[in-house]
């Protein structure tokens, strides 16, 4: 059997993607209910951080336990991968001791590298060009709160990063239209934009991506491995900010998203998270139900 591997969005067909995000919720279910749910014991999951999180590796390592399984926490400065053991050869002895492997890095190659040699499923947890754990909270967020995103349109914020990319990815896995608002020079990967030319525009203006749109999410302005670009990225994006009075052009049930962590008066003006049509709460609980859905299927399969 062919091992299976989660590095973006388009590793999946669309009905597995939906499939995610119903498992996702009746996870949720269960566990508000208080039902112990285990399909996953004596399963272990290393986590390997090259960059620092906060949901990321609670979300990954409270998910395991609430499935029965158990998380190994395993940082660069922990391992030989920080010394500059080649990314195959971890690749190769790591999957013969655990069962299921999620990476945070920058290099989207050093994953995809890693993920040919691991003989075990491999988790994007980030890199420097998708986040698409994080969309699938978001699509099952969306869900949650106005039933199917298909034939929706959503608005994009900001910095053509690694979230852009990824939203790009799944307007053509959940079938929308995605319209981004970034300045001129930090547009999205430009093969990911030509791949998916019918599904994407790309403006200057806030206004012309927000007009009816029915989602708008947005991120900060400058990434982990960007800190000194912040001043440049600062001026350049000053007026891409999403506000109360921003939100006005979208629809009127529209929806704002923020991965998180947020910086007020940057991308968001002081008082957008706790904006009535802001989720970014329900979104960031949703990262633990939605890998514990993507875990599941990994390890197990559907669960009719």
């Amino acid at each position: 059997m062919t091992t299976r591997h989660f590095l973006t969005l388009q590793d999946f067909e669309p009905a597995e993607l939906d499939y995610i995000i119903q498992r996702g919720i009746a996870l949720k279910a269960k566990q508000a209910s208080g039902e112990i749910y285990e399909p996953l014991r004596a399963k272990v999951l290393a986590m390997i951080f090259e960059k620092s999180s906060t949901r990321t590796r609670v979300s990954f390592e409270s998910g395991m336990a609430q499935l029965g399984g158990q998380a190994l926490f395993l940082s660069s400065r922990d391992t030989q991968l920080g010394r500059g053991e080649p990314v195959e050869d971890s690749a190769r002895v790591l999957s013969r001791m655990v069962d299921i492997i999620m990476i945070r890095t920058f290099s989207h190659e050093t994953l995809e590298r890693f993920a040919q040699f691991s003989d075990v499923p491999v988790i994007n947890a980030l890199t420097d060009d998708y986040h698409p754990c994080q969309l699938l909270a978001d699509m099952q967020t969306y869900y949650e709160h106005r039933g199917s995103i298909r034939g929706k349109t959503v608005a994009w914020i900001g910095d053509g990063n690694n979230m852009c990319n990824s939203y790009i990815n799944a307007a053509s896995s959940y079938d929308f239209k995605l319209r981004v608002a970034c300045p001129k020079g930090y547009e999205p990967l430009k093969s990911l934009c030509e791949q998916h030319a019918d599904r994407i525009f790309i403006t200057e203006s806030l206004e012309e991506a927000v007009t009816g749109a029915d989602l708008v999410a947005t991120d900060v302005w400058a990434s982990m491995g960007q800190e000194e670009e912040a001043k440049i990225r600062a001026a350049a994006f000053k007026p891409y900010q999403v506000s109360p009075a921003l939100m006005q052009h979208a629809a009127p049930d529209a929806l704002f998203m923020h991965c998180l962590p947020a910086h007020r008066g940057e991308e968001i003006s002081e008082t957008m998270l706790d904006h009535p049509c802001s989720v970014v709460w329900d979104e960031a609980e949703n990262r633990l139900h939605a890998q514990k859905a993507l875990m599941e299927f990994l390890l197990n399969g559907r669960v009719d």
